[in-house]
């Protein structure tokens, strides 16, 4: 059970990245922590035998992003892969402290419609089937948070006319950052698409924490769970407690206890429960029916589990 930072390439999808990896690894449970698109490439956590009981928290988990924005044209699918939607280059180079404004104007909440070209499901089918087959179907706004979002290149105007920047965004979950750039050029007043986008960062997984296939495939068979990372490692930013055995025996069983005095104040939705040798036993939170205690969220660990590691 752990977590494989895995650094995945373009040219695949998370799906095709997930089962390679989980080929290497000689197992059949795993699964990814947040979609990445084909032409994307960067962190992309996998969850790797029980540890899959996660996924859901750390696909909640913010993510950073650098990439580039092309002004002059627009696609279908909000990327430089996309069919030719609309046309229109600047008559000259866009000031930088235009783009700037426009940057700063967007952090914070906002609104976002989910591009056709993705995989958000709408009765049961992926806008992305309906884009294929020709279908136009309502989609659902989704409210999204930019925490960072700022320049780090300079703005250029090529030959042919468009403009081009980079810049590096911090986000919530769910936030498309192709829709983030279309939405950049519609406030400079030109059409745009996304052109470049890496993914650096996703929850406490960074660049650095990550592997790659060929790194995976270069590894000894015996040494291949050294590239697991402890699910701990996923909630380390989280509040957490420490119980004692006795403690232990009662969480394993899903037992509701009384509040610790460590997570009384915190504000955050659960917690980690960890045992005296700081191993992730389960997820707690606040029973909203009894005051002072806590409930389980999610267990991690089982008594076996302990069995195997004593």
């Amino acid at each position: 059970m752990g977590i494989l930072p895995l650094w995945k390439p373009r040219g695949m999808t998370s799906f095709q990245a997930v089962r390679q990896a989980s080929k290497i690894l000689g197992t059949k449970k795993a699964g990814h922590t947040g979609t990445l698109d084909p032409d994307v490439n960067g962190v992309l956590p996998v969850c790797v035998g029980r540890a899959t009981k996660i996924v859901q928290y750390l696909t909640e988990a913010g993510k950073m992003y650098t990439g580039e924005v092309t002004i002059g044209w627009s696609t279908e699918t909000e990327d430089s892969s996309g069919q030719l939607v609309s046309k229109d280059y600047p008559a000259e180079n866009i000031p930088e402290e235009d783009v700037d404004a426009v940057l700063t104007k967007l952090h914070g909440e906002q609104t976002q419609i989910p591009p056709m070209y993705s995989a958000v499901k709408v009765k049961g089918r992926r806008l992305y089937e309906y884009a294929r087959a020709g279908e136009e179907v309502e989609r659902p706004a989704r409210l999204v948070t930019i925490h960072e979002l700022k320049r780090v290149s300079p703005v250029t105007q090529n030959e042919d006319g468009a403009v081009r920047f980079s810049f590096k965004c911090s986000c919530s979950k769910g936030t498309y950052i192709r829709t983030l750039a279309v939405t950049i050029g519609e406030e400079l007043g030109f059409p745009a698409h996304m052109s470049n986008l890496t993914r650096n960062a996703s929850g406490s997984f960074t660049e650095a924490d990550c592997v790659t296939f060929e790194e995976m495939e270069q590894q000894e068979v015996n040494d291949i769970s050294q590239l697991l990372i402890p699910v701990e490692r996923a909630f380390e930013k989280i509040p957490s407690i420490v119980v004692n055995e006795t403690d232990r025996i009662r969480i394993l069983q899903g037992g509701i206890l009384p509040l610790s005095d460590d997570v009384k104040n915190t504000d955050d939705a659960f917690f980690s429960v960890l045992d005296e040798k700081l191993r992730l036993i389960a997820l707690y939170k606040k029973d909203p029916k009894r005051s002072g205690m806590m409930r389980p969220e999610k267990m991690i660990r089982t008594v076996l589990d302990f069995e195997k590691d004593e």
